[in-house]
């Protein structure tokens, strides 16, 4: 971890980051897609792209505003978490249940995410820097409807499908 004495470096170590973070997802989620049996499922991540793009942008944008480089060590809980998908597409057979293992981490993918913008957020607020806080909170509020998307395409078809399974 980067040498943190004062608040200003603890949130400039956050968004760094978050911002790997998003710099891996992006390279995870076409993998993701290409795995995915569900045309949903394949579609939901390919969107996610386009938008994990965008918030990788803003976080460009704010550490530009700070005068400060994306540079920062490799996030290891997002590289943990992409590991344990990749690791469920190439172990699982099943074409529904590893959707339903996709979803899955997927889910765990966007949490991370929701609890680290939530983070940066708060100490965007309390450092008084309103712009960064409406870009982190913007993105906040995208990922948590991604999340929203992913349980109701997890409870309507997917694990459903995966279920069915074991009837076989």
């Amino acid at each position: 971890m980067a040498t943190i004495k004062t608040f200003d470096d603890l949130f400039l170590n956050e968004l760094r980051d978050i911002y790997s973070a998003e710099k891996q997802l992006i390279k995870a989620l076409p993998k993701m897609a290409k795995a995915a049996n569900s045309d949903k499922l394949r579609a939901g991540f390919e969107e996610h792209l386009a938008q994990t793009q965008i918030h990788a942008e803003r976080l460009e944008s704010i550490l530009n505003e700070l005068g400060k480089t994306t540079r920062g060590e490799k996030c290891a809980a997002m590289e943990g978490l992409i590991e344990e998908g990749k690791k469920a597409i190439e172990e699982i057979e099943d074409p529904m249940v590893l959707d339903a293992a996709l979803i899955g981490a997927a889910q765990r993918v966007e949490h991370y995410e929701m609890a680290a913008y939530g983070t940066a957020a708060t100490f965007a607020k309390l450092l008084g820097n309103k712009s960064a806080e409406k870009l982190l909170r913007q993105t906040l509020s995208e990922e948590k409807a991604t999340d929203e998307k992913l349980t109701k395409l997890a409870e309507s078809e997917i694990n459903p499908a995966a279920q069915m399974t074991n009837a076989s």
